[in-house]
């Protein structure tokens, strides 16, 4: 992992606008989160410090949230929630099969 390079934001709540019945999504990152995503060809790693494994954690709590609809997601990028050099990561709800 990258050491304190990252573009999380600092004890912060981040409203996306994925609506539901009327109101956005909020999710928050916990102070000093820091999350990298690499893709090693066969598979994915996802290497977070504590502060960013809770922030995932709660990311996958908001989605799985009574009322959140099938396919409200969220995107985190290099530079957008993820440590530099990180290939992105989408968090989806998904409940149809």
């Amino acid at each position: 992992m990258t050491s304190g390079t990252g573009s999380a934001p600092t004890e912060s709540t981040r409203v996306v606008s994925d609506a539901v019945e009327g109101a956005g999504l909020r999710f928050s990152w916990d102070a000093d989160a820091r999350i990298e995503v690499r893709n090693l060809g066969g598979e994915v790693v996802i290497e977070a410090n504590a502060a960013g494994l809770r922030t995932l954690a709660g990311h996958l709590l908001v989605l799985a949230g009574e009322g959140v609809r099938d396919g409200a997601h969220l995107h985190l990028e290099d530079g957008n929630g993820l440590e530099d050099g990180s290939v992105g990561l989408v968090l989806e709800r998904g409940d149809e099969e």
